[in-house]
């Protein structure tokens, strides 16, 4: 019998993680993610994670509430504790806790340092095929009507 195959964390990742300090102001912050083209982006300082600002986030916190960019924090208007998981975490048990949690980001760890990002897209993406490939087995059966 064949070995399982487990797709881990690391292997669905995208590693190119937009970071800033927590110091930064939120409209610093909001050109840097529209500039990386990044729906968020990770607080670090002093290499430790702090939080995870979210378009979301600016959304509601900001614009909203009328609140100036220029002359806030990012870290006012972050959200913490991050929810996170380690590069080896099989990517069910990824996708199960996202769905739980109701969040559309995953920050990966590798001893303590954050590696990398997993989204609902870098989900989508990853498994499409095999999604692709149950669809047009389901659309082919055909019952048969004897």
């Amino acid at each position: 019998m064949a070995a399982a195959v487990v797709v881990k964390a690391r292997d669905i990742m995208h590693a190119d993680v937009l970071t800033v300090e927590p110091a930064t102001s939120a409209l610093e912050c909001a050109r840097r993610m529209a500039t990386a083209r990044k729906g968020y982006a990770v607080l670090i300082q002093g290499g430790q994670l702090h939080g995870i600002v979210t378009e979301w986030d600016f959304l509601a916190k900001v614009v909203a509430q009328g609140v100036d960019p220029a002359s806030t924090a990012v870290t006012a208007i972050a959200s913490s504790p991050v929810q996170s998981c380690d590069a080896d975490t099989p990517t069910h048990e990824v996708i199960e806790r996202m769905a739980k949690q109701e969040v559309r980001r995953m920050v990966v760890t590798q001893q303590g340092r954050v590696v990398g990002m997993i989204t609902s897209k870098d989900v989508i993406r990853a498994f499409r095929p095999y999604i692709d490939r149950i669809s047009a087995d389901i659309s082919g059966y055909q019952p048969s009507l004897t």
